[in-house]
């Protein structure tokens, strides 16, 4: 279970979600017993009857910046450019004056240091340094940087989202690319299986009896790199910022203590509460980077259960999902998810792995 090819299997172009569904909770849930795999199918909004009194959901509530910029280059060629450290960088950094950001730049050739870019509203950036295949990129403006990126920024979707706008009507990914308790501005990518809950949920959850615990894991451009080694164990993980308070940490492990469910909404949660346990499964209250790389053989410390989206072939997060529920199961789940025509990817449906 250690070569890429195991995680592959084929899905169909139509089945990658390319919006968001109308209402959050009504997308699919499909439900799976990790143990026995024994599926069910339901909608996300009835995810209140498979929780129950005492349960701890987990959420991270990361909040996706507009950090894409589109502008020029000195030689007026085109150049995008995505801010990957908006907040708590992993790497270490020796620029330390001004606005300097580690960021991916897209362009049709490689920018060198000292190389000038131009945005909308005056805003204007220099390469300072090229390392590791990122960019460090140090920006220039008069105002406040945040507001400016709130009006001319893009947010960054997952490149197997494409839309053709002449053809379709507008989808506002501001506001559906962000779950609805995101508050703590950090990420590029959304944490996916957040995007299904409504306050409406979240306020019956509550009145059921089951704690609600935010944490911090600011999703980083690691999401989209693909593995490439056969052997899965030679992939390396990029580090992405986390934070655990103290309060989610005490009620982390007080549930646990009492004999509780921890359910883990998203592959973010599952690999920052993994990384931040001890051998027992207690949680530490704690900041700093996670790197933690789980597949198949791994063995689980803290986790109870999962609440996830359907992911790539071949993708870390696949991996992590096999680790937990196994890979016979969770390929068995997505034949039949793909037979039923679930949506697929960022904006799709959704699974839990009791």
């Amino acid at each position: 279970m250690c070569a890429l090819s195991d995680y592959h299997y084929e899905l169909p172009a139509e089945l990658i979600a390319q919006k968001p569904n109308e209402q959050r909770d009504q997308s699919n849930l499909l439900v799976m017993d990790r143990k026995t795999g024994k599926l069910s199918h339901h909608r996300f909004t009835t995810l209140d009857n498979f929780l129950n009194p005492g349960d701890v959901l987990i959420v991270n509530n990361t909040a996706v910046i507009p950090g894409k910029l589109v502008g020029r280059k000195d030689s007026g060629g085109k150049v995008e450019v995505l801010i990957c450290s908006f907040n708590g960088n992993c790497k270490p950094q020796t620029i330390k004056d001004g606005l300097v950001y580690e960021c991916l730049v897209k362009a049709a050739k490689p920018s060198k240091p000292g190389s000038s870019f131009y945005f909308d509203e005056g805003l204007s950036a220099k390469v300072i340094e090229r390392r590791d295949g990122t960019y460090f990129i140090k920006f220039y403006t008069e105002g406040d940087f945040e507001a400016l990126l709130d009006r001319i920024g893009k947010v960054p979707l997952p490149p197997y989202i494409r839309r053709n706008p002449e053809l379709e009507p507008p989808c506002d990914d501001r506001a559906a690319y962000q779950t609805v308790y995101a508050s703590e501005k950090g990420a590029i990518a959304a944490p996916t299986a957040g995007l299904h809950f409504t306050p409406e949920l979240l306020a019956r959850l509550k009145a059921k009896g089951i704690a609600i615990v935010s944490i911090t894991l600011h999703v980083g451009y690691g999401t989209f790199l693909p593995v490439r080694s056969e052997d899965i164990r030679s992939h390396h993980m990029h580090s992405e910022a986390y934070l655990i308070p103290v309060q989610a940490a005490e009620t982390i492990n007080s549930a646990r203590a009492a004999g509780h469910r921890v359910v883990a909404v998203g592959t973010t949660c599952v690999r920052t509460l993994e990384y931040a346990s001890d051998s027992g499964g207690d949680v530490r209250a704690e900041n700093g980077c996670c790197d933690l790389f789980i597949y198949p053989g791994y063995v689980f410390k803290t986790i109870d259960a999962m609440i996830t989206n359907f992911h790539l072939p071949q993708s870390t997060l696949l991996m992590l999902v096999s680790a937990f529920a196994g890979r016979g199961n969770v390929l068995n789940a997505y034949k039949e998810a793909i037979k039923k025509r679930y949506r697929f990817y960022s904006y799709g449906d959704a699974m839990l792995i009791v």
